[in-house]
């Protein structure tokens, strides 16, 4: 399960779950809620973290928040339709170990194993 972070565009949601991948939003489930508290609900639940804020690497490398997976997003306006596959492409692998920290570009998927 994925949870997607408030700043997720509902294009790349929608398109993970026209591909069959769940997900839950902040914005759907509980917005304005802070990042730890997002954190939290990851956590708790078991689900990777979808987000665009850089925040989350901070969280997790300097605050070493423990069994955290988060996928980080970086792309620009007009390559919603290139991220959204690449990230796709990326949890349809079933060989990803947990916890890790993605960066993913429309060119590249960096993991850093935690």
């Amino acid at each position: 399960m994925i949870l997607a972070d408030e700043n997720v565009h509902g294009y790349i949601i929608r398109t993970l779950r026209d591909a069959g991948i769940e997900v839950i939003s902040i914005r759907e489930l509980t917005p304005g809620i802070t990042d730890d508290k997002v954190i939290q609900v990851a956590l708790n639940n078991n689900w990777l973290l979808l987000t665009q804020d850089k925040d989350f690497g901070e969280w997790v490398f300097a605050h070493h928040i423990k069994d955290l997976t988060v996928l980080f997003l970086r792309f620009s306006f007009g390559e919603f339709r290139d991220i959204s596959q690449t990230l796709i492409h990326l949890l349809k692998n079933p060989h990803m170990d947990r916890p890790f920290f993605a960066t993913i570009t429309t060119k590249k998927i960096r993991i850093r194993k935690l």
